[in-house]
């Protein structure tokens, strides 16, 4: 190897230092060029772990004036309102979204506002819940008034302080589940419009929510069963550039499932390279033997025709309809937790699990997307953990969240049809009017969440004065006007 390189101008290069370093061993070799480049390596790493932290400080700062409320949602007994009026509540609070860029985010801090939408059973008492941040109040009773105009909105006390925070106690034991998508987020689940049943001339909704409800019945005394729903609005920019975190995007990733499925692709196995290299030389030697010479035209053939739409199957051609039909609609990122936690001398977990895993597999569609079990934490440190994303409603902790759009959270939360008998669900009073004297009384359960009542400051009374003229009884003859 020479040691010197003839540069233009008259310049020359002393190689003899690259040179010795190439005569070096592997081993050695491998450790001068990390001498040489790991540092940047290390720098570039330092630098954007500093731009993260970075960013949380100033999210923490942005979010410290932020304050929470709980809204129990009770809507008439003889409401007859499919889940379509849902969707629509969603539709609305999609208009929470606020745009953001990269300065904004190691600037001010900015960061999404985000809701929780969530069933909870209180030693058997239901109720439907909706947390969000009080900037949106008004936002949140405006869309569930639009639809529900007889509804009563009550903010109470947020319940999640009836358990302990840290775990293992004395007194208490939890279990965690989260649930995520079995496929692709461009999949879609089964949505409440395949619940469509002509079973009466007056009903032809199987409501999906009485499988959902039954286990929240099943809970005693000393008991509590929470299901929430986390929703964050994302721009409409997550069917061009991205799906939740990452940017490829729903839509396109859609169009090349649609693409996939029209061309009859296949997902190919991950192999070795080596093993890639042998099977496509073992390939066409078989080729060339079984007929030479038509090989080559007989691959190029087959890569110039694609696949046509009446070739498909009927399940492949609804299953496209289904993906373009799914990122058609708003998506919001979202995050869905069960947990059930009760006093020890009552924990039983089984008793209501179970079924609800089972009652949430009615979602699931064969051949598209299901909602399944991700993680459930065993050891204490996980229980602590999602015992405070839960209590906190945090959708980053725990696995990444995923896309649904209104129509499926719809299907996953609604208020359930005047069928769905639930005991101890909470459902406010059709009509405001006095009953007659001869009504028959029904015992009414005392609901366990508290009414938050704001405290408002007490002016302090003005001192009495004694003697004051003019603050006296007034005169027995004063002429009045």
């Amino acid at each position: 190897m020479p040691t010197t390189v003839e540069l233009p101008f008259g310049f020359v290069a002393d190689l003899s230092f690259w040179g010795t370093i190439l005569e070096l061993p592997s081993f050695e070799l491998g450790k001068v060029v990390f001498a040489i480049i790991g540092w940047a390596i290390l720098a570039l790493i330092l630098f954007f772990m500093g731009a993260e932290l970075w960013a949380s400080l100033r999210q923490t700062k942005y979010t410290s004036d932020w304050k929470w409320t709980v809204l129990a949602v009770d809507v008439p007994p003889d409401t007859i309102q499919s889940p379509k009026a849902v969707e629509q509540i969603f539709a609305i609070i999609s208009g929470a979204h606020s745009g953001s860029s990269v300065a904004d985010k190691y600037g001010p801090g900015f960061k999404q506002r985000w809701f929780s939408l969530e069933v909870i059973s209180l030693e058997g008492y239901i109720q439907f819940l909706v947390y969000t941040e009080e900037k949106f109040r008004d936002l949140v009773e405006a869309a569930v008034y639009a639809q529900y105009p007889m509804a009563e909105i009550t903010e109470v006390e947020d319940y999640v302080s009836v358990i302990p925070n840290t775990y293992p106690n004395k007194t208490h034991d939890v279990v965690g589940i989260e649930f995520g998508l079995a496929t692709e987020d461009a999949y879609p689940i089964r949505t409440y419009s395949d619940f469509e049943h002509s079973v009466t001339p007056d009903f032809t909704f199987n409501d999906p929510m009485a499988a959902i409800l039954e286990n929240f019945t099943r809970i005693g005394a000393g008991e509590n069963l929470w299901l929430q729903i986390i929703v964050e609005p994302i721009s409409s920019k997550w069917k061009e550039h991205g799906i939740g975190l990452v940017k490829n995007s729903l839509h396109e990733k859609g169009n090349k499932l649609v693409k996939s499925l029209i061309e009859n692709k296949k997902h190919e196995v991950k192999q070795n390279f080596l093993l890639k290299i042998l099977n496509s030389v073992a390939t066409d030697i078989l080729h060339n033997i079984a007929s030479p010479g038509e090989a080559v035209v007989k691959k190029k053939e087959e890569k110039a025709a694609p696949g046509k739409v009446s070739d498909l199957s009927p399940g492949m051609r609804d299953t496209i309809v289904a993906i373009e039909e799914k990122i058609s609609k708003i998506g919001f990122k979202a995050k869905i937790r069960v947990m059930y936690a009760a006093e020890k001398e009552a924990f039983k977990p089984s008793r209501c699990l179970e079924g609800l895993i089972g009652a949430i597999n009615q979602f699931s569609y064969p051949g598209r997307n299901a909602i399944v079990p991700v993680l459930s934490p065993k050891n204490d440190k996980g229980k602590n953990q999602f015992v405070s994303a839960f209590k906190k409603r945090k959708i980053k902790i725990g696995k990444n969240p995923f896309i649904l759009n209104i129509e499926e959270l719809a299907t996953l939360w609604h208020f359930p049809l005047p069928l769905v008998k639930a005991p101890l669900l909470q459902k406010t009073a059709s009509k405001r009017a006095e009953p007659p004297i001869n009504l028959p009384i029904e015992e009414v359960v005392e609901s366990p969440l508290r009414k938050k009542v704001k405290e408002e400051p007490v002016e302090a009374a003005l001192p009495e004065e004694e003697n004051t003229p003019g603050l006296g009884q007034p005169p027995a003859d004063l002429p009045y006007a």
